[in-house]
């Protein structure tokens, strides 16, 4: 009873207000405010039961607040990130592998046309025109995206990665339009002019799209590697304003010998609750890109590499057949290339996506293997006819089709572990599409479980 006395005395005007009172309205106002606000007099209120109360209540309800405003917004983050992901970041790093691929198979096919002399087969000079229209339209698509300034789109260093590959495309295929010209008319200079554009393409053009494919790729592993961190600011402050409840409820049992409060129990309730969808989506959604990169980011860059590979072993391979080499450079570039393809592909997990593609691929290599050393003993005997044959001809049992039997697989194969990186970003924005309203919403009752648990208490100090 004299703790009541004491607070609601706090309260009570001075008799020096009570004396301006018989002044001027205005004045006793004016007194009536310096009173209230008087230091002392604010530091006596602090100290009372009343005082305590409001400002337990005050820090709850701002805790509650901030936990259930910083829960929604890192949620809202992330999904926007993942958005920008889905939408920006990994097609652009597919279409910079699209980019490098086509270039590759530009670039073999440019040297396949030449093995037969004269005017090539048409099939050879669609795959040539097809592989140099897909680097173009490519091109355009990733300067398209560029245009735009979300988080995750390509940084200048890209754009220029594009500019000098737009520039140098266009030279590299006027070359080869030379080449073919003077192959037509049956003059030699053609393969040194087929050799300069081929040199052009391994050493300027392909470094840069291996390079905008690097670091297009890095990009989503980046994304990707920030989403499976643990939002610990968000988890940090939902455990504070936790604690700060539990806290308050001993608290108040202690000092004013009361039961739980229900009001803090109903926020606490709502706050374990928001704790709990927090941690657990966080985890589903964190899983979810940990999949997409097992099982669709890291088996489609192997499988990018393969298909690189093969091209580049393919384009050596008919290089040595249109310069006639004899110092054994292409052969030593085809080995090296083929022997890393067979370690990927060797090496590709059983369990991952794609594997039935990569089980068809890897007998098209064996085969490829035997059909270009059936071709290195054609051209030993001297037999340049024969040998463009093995490596150009239609049988089954050739290089030409070894080699298509195998891109295709390749080719089947990105495409699927892409789909399945994509469906797991997808599956880890999904599980998050109602925790952002709803820990706004979760934070906002937890307050409002806090206002209607004290208001009682505080109706006590009237």
């Amino acid at each position: 009873m004299a703790r009541i006395e004491q607070a609601t005395a706090v309260l009570r005007p001075s008799p020096t207000a009570e004396l301006a009172a018989r002044d001027s309205p205005g004045a006793l106002r004016a007194a009536f405010m310096r009173e209230q606000f008087d230091p002392a007099r604010m530091r006596l209120f602090a100290s009372s039961s009343p005082g305590r109360l409001i400002a337990i209540g005050l820090v709850l309800i701002g805790v509650c607040l901030a936990a259930g405003w910083v829960t929604g917004s890192t949620v809202s983050d992330r999904q926007q990130t993942l958005d920008v992901l889905l939408d920006d970041t990994e097609p652009d790093a597919y279409s910079a592998h699209r980019l490098y691929t086509s270039l590759s198979i530009a670039d073999a096919a440019a040297s396949t046309a030449f093995i037969a002399g004269g005017l090539e087969p048409q099939a050879v000079r669609d795959r040539y025109s097809q592989a140099v229209g897909e680097s173009a339209a490519e091109l355009v698509a990733e300067a398209g995206r560029a245009a735009g300034t979300a988080p995750g789109v390509p940084d200048n260093t890209d754009a220029q990665l594009r500019t000098g590959i737009a520039t140098s495309l266009p030279v590299y295929t006027g070359i080869v339009e030379t080449a073919r010209a003077n192959n037509r008319s049956g003059y030699p200079v053609g393969a040194a002019y087929l050799s300069e554009a081929s040199n052009q393409m391994q050493t300027a053009v392909l470094p840069m799209a291996e390079e905008l494919h690097n670091r297009r790729s890095a990009a989503v592993t980046e994304a990707q590697r920030n989403h499976v961190r643990p939002p610990w600011t968000a988890i940090v402050l939902v455990l504070l304003a936790l604690a700060a409840l539990v806290w308050a409820q001993f608290d108040l049992a202690k000092r004013w010998r009361r039961v739980l409060n229900p009001g803090l129990l109903l926020a606490s309730a709502a706050v374990l609750v928001l704790l709990a969808w927090t941690v657990v989506a966080g985890a589903v959604s964190a899983t979810s890109m940990i999949n997409g990169r097992d099982d669709g980011a890291v088996p489609a860059s192997r499988l990018t590499e393969s298909r690189i590979l093969a091209q580049q072993a393919r384009s050596a391979e008919t290089l040595k057949l249109v310069n006639r080499d004899a110092t054994g450079d292409y052969d030593r570039t085809y080995d090296a290339n083929i022997a890393r393809l067979a370690d990927l592909l060797g090496g590709y997990p059983s369990s991952a996506p794609a594997a039935d593609e990569v089980r068809n691929a890897i007998p098209a290599l064996g085969r490829w293997r035997v059909a270009h050393q059936r071709m290195n003993d054609t051209l030993a005997r001297g037999d340049y006819n024969g040998a463009a044959t093995v490596a150009t001809g239609p049988g089954a049992a050739d290089v030409a089709a070894q080699v298509d039997a195998l891109d295709k697989a390749l080719e089947q194969g990105i495409d699927e572990t892409r789909d399945t990186l994509r469906d797991n970003i997808s599956q880890a924005a999904r599980v998050l599409d109602f925790l952002g309203p709803g820990a706004l919403v979760l934070g906002i009752i937890a307050a409002g479980c806090v206002g209607l648990g004290l208001w009682p208490r505080l109706r006590e100090y009237r």
